[in-house]
């Protein structure tokens, strides 16, 4: 019975996920990529409280803050307020269909920086995952002219790889973080919202949104960066086999791609999915742990 809520718990943040790229472009014709955090970050902590209420962990909420106050500024600072605001300015710039997939980039960038900062070894099939996912990365950002080297928006493609690091940089700020994952990421959303309304107010004033602008940015913060986290973290907790729920992640980008072409019209180029075959080609090759040698006596 685990398994199946497992199953289900994994194949809803999953869908979820696959329509966020088409959400982000819709939100971005009424905000600026700035007002769009703010928004989403505050419609993500008022969803996350809701969650530790339920959960009967909100009182946590305060001593987990005291325990490491400079921590969790620092991880509130990459993650929501440098993250998103770069990952949003990306997709501002260029084709939800070409950022999305440069972002997902983001696990074969987490292999590098590990071996960097935790010191963890990079085995043969990790180097031969890099080389197909950043080869899909220059395949995606130059439409398939690979030799040429000619990109379309450099500061976009830079933008979106800059995201990866970002994201991979807090994931392994997070390796040795006890507390629970909820407020954990509740927090991160309290600390940087004074910073993000600053710098929305300092770059000028908000416009007149209209209620679909509204809803857009509240299903980025429900559905991007809030309940499909929690939805995520429950499946992996139900599970006896995290790569199966893990391998639900590969169908994402696919999905997102078929709706950016159905909902928002965007061309998908050849280049595009041969690129995305590619990077997951990537994260597949380092998932994969071969053959386990037979014990000798």
């Amino acid at each position: 019975m685990n398994e199946r809520y497992a199953l289900g718990y994994g194949l809803a943040a999953v869908l979820l996920w696959s329509t966020v790229a088409t959400a982000f472009k819709i939100t971005l014709d009424f905000f600026s990529p700035i007002q769009m955090m703010v928004a989403a970050s505050v419609v993500s902590a008022i969803a996350l409280i809701v969650i530790a209420i339920f959960q009967g962990k909100l009182h946590l909420l305060g001593r987990t803050f005291i325990a490491r106050p400079f921590y969790y500024l620092l991880l509130g600072l990459i993650n929501p307020f440098a993250y998103y605001l770069i990952l949003f300015k990306a997709y501002d710039l260029q084709p939800a269909s070409q950022a999305q997939p440069l972002n997902y980039s983001w696990a074969i960038t987490l292999t590098l920086m590990a071996a960097v900062f935790l010191g963890q070894k990079i085995r043969k099939q990790d180097w031969a995952a890099c080389g197909l996912g950043y080869l899909g990365v220059v395949v995606i950002a130059t439409k398939g002219d690979v030799m040429a080297l000619q990109f379309d928006n450099p500061f976009g493609v830079a933008l979106a790889l800059l995201s990866t690091l970002l994201w991979a940089m807090y994931w392994i700020l997070n390796t040795k973080n006890q507390a629970d994952p909820v407020l954990g990421v509740l927090l991160g959303f309290l600390v940087s919202l004074p910073f993000s309304v600053g710098l929305s107010l300092y770059l000028g004033d908000w416009p007149s949104v209209p209620w679909q602008g509204w809803a857009a940015v509240s299903y980025v913060g429900l559905f991007e960066m809030g309940i499909t986290f929690v939805l995520w973290l429950n499946a992996l907790r139900l599970t006896r086999n995290t790569a199966r729920i893990s391998n639900l992640i590969f169908i994402s980008p696919f999905i997102s791609l078929l709706l950016l072409a159905t909902i928002i019209g965007e061309e998908i180029h050849v280049s595009t999915l041969a690129g995305l075959v590619l990077i997951v080609c990537g994260l597949l090759v380092q998932q994969w742990k071969g053959k386990k040698k037979p014990a000798t006596a």
